[in-house]
């Protein structure tokens, strides 16, 4: 459950309020009415930070309670953006968020105005913000710049001094977070970024907000709609987290779903065999990429491209088939010429973590280690893995040390939040059969949770992020639904089933200088959730 930071708003100004620490102190109680509204605040001052892909979006900041069980206590700072409305009846605002947790939705708003038929965009004030702790919010948590940098311990700890190397860097990172940022920790939670909506809406000036999150935002998104059900106007959830395994059971489901999905490349590359010279055969074409990795355990390619490495390049192929050309083009290079140049070209661009990177890191393990419960004996991590991985291989162990941090977390873990809810306006959710960040029965658990909800299904697509990259059956769902509230009446698990979008074909000259709606979405999402 992964994702790299999103990109932020490049040119939006920097937002003022630096925040003095002040002495770490208990979690405080959550308050004794969980719905209860944030208290009025005081207008967000926008101001102009046009990007020539939006060129009216406007950037703020607003402050909320470390805290909200302690409203007049400490204070930090969320970053927004927003594009606002242009038509004259406006549904409200429409926030939006990218997943992660750690992604920065400050850019996303420019992205859902300009994606989003100008009939249904004009009708909303669309919001981006960057959660506590990410990005231009402060504090922004950094818990250990460089924590990714290559070459890393091979991930499959085949040999007990590779799992200790493994094992000292999650406890070093658990342990730098707790020194840098004790004072904030108790407080990076999905319900209490799920409270900060709430005043961000009460600054808007709203009665009731519409929202639109991705991956883990749908997460978020449902936690609010537990927490403040009569302030959801409409409510989009696309690529839905199965809020009955955070954490450690969900990311145990997408080490399998993962694997499906490598499977599937392999399976691509071998049906383009003219162009990649890898073979028809699905099972041979994967063995030569094992055999590629093993040989980059023992020497990482330019120094930099070693066994965890490739899996970091290729894990993003899991997320959205656009990047498969490029990563088989460099998968042949390597197998028929030696060549280590576009192997490392293709971890920069997929795979790298980099400074932005390195908070989007430190929000994702502060958030998740501190939401639910996660085994603390490392025995059952090992058993676990190992077992996932004698079916699994590809992302198993890689999956784990990204997760090993919760192990050692210095803040106690807290009990999920039980998104079930009968009060809620219908939602309309979306979901790919063959997702593997979410697999499917994510999607189909919570439309059962929402009562009066409606699941869109992709049948046998398997990107992660669906909607507004260019598949127009899914497309006109969602417009439809927030224009006016039309919600797809089907019967069965699935109210509405739509065709999934087309495989990639080879790299051209054409298509490899073309930038298509899906691959500006999806790096947007980042990934790792």
């Amino acid at each position: 459950m992964r994702t790299r930071a999103a990109v932020l708003c490049a040119t939006a100004a920097v937002l003022a309020g630096s925040v003095t620490a002040l002495p770490a102190r208990p979690a405080a109680a959550a308050p004794a009415n969980p719905s209860a509204t944030a208290a009025a605040a005081d207008p967000v001052a926008w101001k102009k930070c046009a990007t020539d892909d939006s060129p009216t979006l406007q950037c703020g900041s607003l402050r909320v309670p470390l805290d909200h069980a302690d409203p007049s206590g400490r204070q930090i700072t969320l970053a927004l953006s927003r594009v606002p409305h242009t038509a004259k009846t406006s549904e409200g605002p429409l926030l939006v968020n990218p997943g992660g947790p750690g992604g920065s939705g400050l850019t996303l708003a420019g992205f859902v105005a300009s994606a989003l038929p100008a009939t249904v965009s004009s009708r909303y004030d669309v919001i981006g913000f960057d959660p506590r702790g990410v990005g231009r919010s402060t504090p922004a948590l950094d818990c250990a710049p460089g924590h990714f940098e290559p070459v890393r311990p091979d991930s499959v700890p085949a040999t007990p001094e590779t799992e200790r190397a493994n094992l000292d860097r999650a406890r070093a990172f658990a342990a730098a977070c707790g020194e840098a940022h004790a004072d904030v920790l108790p407080y990076l939670t999905t319900e209490q970024s799920a409270r900060d909506m709430d005043s961000v809406r009460a600054a808007l000036g709203a009665d009731r907000i519409s929202y639109f999150g991705y991956s883990y935002g749908t997460y978020l998104g449902a936690v609010y709609a537990k927490l403040f059900p009569r302030r959801v106007h409409r409510l989009v959830l696309d690529s839905v987290v199965d809020p009955t395994g955070v954490w450690y059971e969900d990311n145990i489901g997408q080490d399998y779903a993962f694997n499906e999905r490598h499977r599937a490349l392999m399976a691509w590359i071998a049906r383009n065999d003219g162009a990649y010279g890898l073979g028809t055969d699905p099972a041979k074409v994967e063995d030569a990429w094992y055999a590629m990795r093993s040989a980059l355990a023992k020497r990482p390619a330019g120094g930099v491209v070693g066994a965890s490495e490739l899996e970091d390049t290729y894990l993003p192929g899991g997320y959205y088939d656009g990047y498969w050309p490029y990563l088989a083009s460099a998968f042949a290079a390597y197998v028929h010429d030696g060549e280590t140049e576009p192997l490392v070209e293709a971890y920069r661009n997929y795979g790298a973590v980099d400074g932005s990177g390195d908070n989007g890191y430190s929000v994702y393990t502060a958030v998740q280690c501190r939401d639910a419960s996660w085994p603390r004996a490392w025995d059952r991590w090992r058993t676990d893995t190992w077992g996932v991985y004698a079916k699994a291989p590809f992302m198993a162990w890689n999956n784990t040390w990204y997760n090993a941090p919760c192990a050692f977390w210095p803040v106690s873990s807290r009990t999920p939040v039980d998104v079930s809810n009968t009060e809620l306006p219908p939602a309309l959710l979306f979901q790919a059969t063959d997702d593997a960040a979410t697999p499917y029965q994510g999607g189909v658990n919570v439309h059962r949770m929402l009562a009066g909800s409606r699941l869109v299904v992709e049948e046998g697509g398997g990107n992660h992020g669906i909607t507004l990259s260019g598949n127009t059956c899914l497309d006109r769902h969602l417009a439809a639904y927030l224009l006016d509230g039309t919600l797809p009446g089907g019967r069965g698990t699935a109210d509405a089933v739509c065709p999934h979008s087309p495989a990639p074909a080879p790299l051209t000259a054409k298509a490899a200088s073309t930038t298509s709606r899906g691959s500006a979405l999806h790096h947007l999402l980042g990934f790792r959730r």
